[in-house]
């Protein structure tokens, strides 16, 4: 019996890591998928904590038989997973994306290092939503005729179109040949639903942050009852910051951000703020409300002309 090769051996030890990366890729798109459904926290935990498993254990094998473009792909996805940790945060349709681009990169070099190919073979729930699926390239083109006939100036600086072709771009310039209209709709609710929910917390505490801030004036009530009202403040500002980062409303987040040091900076050194400054911040306070209502109206707006392209709606 001849002896085997050291090539014979490496054969071997790809021929069985093929195996492994099989089924490592299936728990991570299955784990993903359910991922992008927003399952309760503690099963969100598990679901990136199996996505991250299977990366490091794809990365980790392929650096023992030497696959270092298999490796690298691997563990450039990992902060992409990272970036999907926060079970509380709402994630955007490019969240995702990127991870499936980078899924692609692992495909992609996978097929290059093995000479076997780990396309997807369009079986179970991925051919359950063919049908909705589009090209990148045509939906890109659909997004920027929807963009040339949106007005020029945007008063909440909002622009999720804008950030769709951004996205669509790199779809393209990578290749991605489908992109599944369902994970668009998904996050498109997920992010409306959770927008909602902050538009309500603002009615209902800025009003009461706004009376609050009266009893900070130097001309105002007692220390006392001062520091009490300066301590429901900072709580319901805390709050609001959360929010805001929650939903990414980055100018909303930067004001209760520095509406909640100068706060903390007042409760802290017990200093006295001077009418003319607390009506200033109250006027800043009254603003923002009518800025984040302004904000997430565009928001709906704009999820709702985007939505008109996907394929559900030319059915």
């Amino acid at each position: 019996m001849a002896a085997e090769t050291p090539d014979d051996f490496q054969k071997e030890l790809v021929d069985l890591f093929v195996q492994e990366a099989h089924e490592w890729l299936q728990n991570i798109h299955v784990a993903l998928d359910e991922l992008q459904q927003g399952p309760a926290p503690e099963r969100h935990a598990n679901l990136i904590g199996t996505i991250s498993a299977g990366v490091t254990n794809l990365g980790g094998s392929a650096a023992t038989i030497n696959l270092s473009d298999v490796e690298h792909a691997s563990f450039e996805a990992i902060p992409f997973i990272e970036a999907l940790q926060d079970p509380q945060k709402v994630f955007s349709v490019q969240d995702f994306l990127l991870l499936c681009k980078q899924l692609g990169q692992i495909h992609a070099a996978l097929t290059r290092a093995t000479g076997t190919s780990f396309e997807e073979n369009g079986t179970g729930a991925a051919a359950e939503v063919v049908d909705a699926s589009l090209s990148p390239g045509e939906f890109l083109q659909a997004l920027q005729e929807l963009q040339q006939k949106q007005p020029s100036e945007v008063g909440s600086g909002r622009n999720l179109i804008r950030s769709m072709i951004e996205l669509m771009e790199s779809q393209v310039q990578t290749g991605v040949e489908r992109i599944d209209a369902t994970v668009i709709q998904e996050s498109f609710a997920r992010a409306s639903e959770a927008e909602e929910s902050f538009l309500k917390a603002i009615d209902e505490r800025v009003p009461e942050i706004f009376q609050k801030l009266s009893g900070l004036k130097t001309d105002g009530a007692e220390t006392s009852s001062r520091m009490m009202a300066l301590e429901s403040t900072l709580r319901d500002v805390a709050q609001l910051r959360t929010e805001a980062q929650q939903v990414n409303a980055d100018s909303a987040m930067m004001f209760f951000t520095g509406l909640h040091s100068l706060l903390t900076v007042v409760a802290q050194r017990r200093v006295l703020l001077a009418a003319a400054r607390v009506d200033s911040v109250r006027e800043r306070l009254h603003a923002m409300g009518s800025a984040i209502h302004q904000w997430v109206e565009h928001g709906r707006v704009q999820r709702a002309a985007i939505d008109q392209l996907l394929p559900a709606n030319h059915m």
